[in-house]
């Protein structure tokens, strides 16, 4: 979600909002405007001075590069323009992007995804020990020290990978992506990061680079990539104008406050959190189903799966995992794949209840040969998520 405020000196309020289909994945798109733009002039094509433009998402990626006078969003192999951010291990082989991202539900503790939330971190962060209870893939600390690794079987051995390599996979993946399109080498990239990320996650991100290859010119604030991307900065004759910039992203979230005079942009304030995003509201879905996939229909069951409003929701929470484990033998919240079904639906239905009053989530064998089939409402989904929407308003 982007929102855009202005005050102008005429005292003129506007306000425009653009909405996202994709989580992060139409905002990647447009932001990756400004990241190429602001890398320099229309550079003559060689290997030496084209820059790329990255947006390194935590949900999705993508990569842009100026030429003949415009920025072109490069689509990957598969002809999408952005790429999902996902790294998987199989029988030997990486898998990157779309790929990795298809096959999660049968290979989970194999693929991995929300690297962004754990580069530049501590392992004992609190934000990662929450994340850990939800991700498919194992994390543990370093050896001699507080850094977390990521875990994976690949090749009949155990293999261990920081998060800056891991990102390294998904900016590698991006160069490939520019370098079939351009047909020749790329050494230099810009590469756009939460307004709010400390100077560790910048440092990371930039190590990451260097391990793709890459040499990354520019850290970019997203919200300012946002802003001129959105073309607030090139109408002329308007005056000095302060802009606020609400970045609601895939895992990440920032609130800046612009002034765009002539082009120029300079950041006032900034605000957000790096662990807030499309992600967490994805989770709360998926929570919930758990829940109330744990309580079988009345009659007791187990094939199908209705919510019943007849028991509280506290008393409901509390029971609901012991009820599945008694009637089944196992708790649906411990069986990875079936999380990473309910993941992908989950993302499904949030994006349906942006048009859509209701939606319905329905998985084939779930779990133990359990289908489950729940309609979730739009009110619904706002309830489950009405302290996310208000931790959104704290930094404003």
């Amino acid at each position: 979600c982007k929102f855009f405020a202005h005050n102008h000196k005429s005292r003129r309020n506007t306000a425009t909002m653009a909405n996202r289909s994709y989580a992060l994945a139409l905002l990647c798109a447009l932001t990756l405007v400004l990241v190429s733009a602001a890398a320099a002039s229309p550079p003559p094509p060689s290997t030496n001075n084209t820059v790329i433009g990255i947006d390194l998402g935590t949900t999705y990626s993508c990569v842009g590069v100026y030429k003949n006078g415009a920025v072109e969003i490069i689509a990957n192999d598969q002809g999408n323009r952005i790429t999902p951010s996902y790294i998987a291990f199989s029988d030997g082989e990486r898998l990157v992007g779309d790929a990795a991202k298809h096959q999660a539900s049968i290979n989970p503790t194999n693929t991995v995804y929300d690297a962004k939330r754990l580069i530049g971190r501590r392992f004992s962060d609190q934000s990662v020990q929450q994340d850990m209870k939800l991700w498919p893939f194992k994390v543990a600390p370093t050896k001699a020290g507080d850094k977390p690794l990521i875990e994976v079987q690949t090749g009949g051995e155990t293999r261990e990978f920081a998060a800056e390599e891991v990102s390294a996979m998904i900016l590698s993946k991006m160069k490939d992506t520019a370098e079939t399109f351009l047909g020749h080498s790329v050494k230099k990239a810009v590469v756009t990061v939460p307004a709010y990320f400390n100077d560790a996650q910048k440092q990371a991100t930039k190590d990451a680079g260097k391990i793709a290859g890459l040499d990354v010119v520019r850290i970019l604030n997203e919200p300012t990539a946002a802003a001129i991307a959105y073309g607030l900065g090139r109408k002329s004759g308007e005056g000095e104008k302060n802009t606020l910039v609400f970045d609601l992203g895939g895992g990440t979230f920032d609130v800046s406050l612009l002034t765009i005079d002539s082009g120029v942009f300079e950041v006032l304030s900034t605000s957000g959190d790096t662990h807030l995003g499309g992600q967490d509201f994805d989770n709360r879905i998926i929570q919930h189903m758990l829940k109330v996939s744990a309580r079988p229909q009345h009659g007791g069951r187990p094939s199908a799966f209705r919510y019943s409003c007849t028991v509280s929701q506290p008393a409901r929470e509390a029971a609901a995992p012991q009820v599945f484990a008694r009637k089944n033998g196992v708790d649906a919240s411990k069986d990875s794949r079936a999380v990473q079904k309910l993941r992908r639906e989950a993302e499904r239905a949030k994006r349906a209840l942006s048009t859509q009053k209701e939606v319905r989530l329905e998985i084939e064998g779930l779990f133990n040969g359990i289908d489950f089939a729940e309609t979730l409402t739009r009110a619904r989904f706002e309830e489950l998520c009405a302290d996310l929407f208000k931790k959104t308003l704290t930094p404003v």
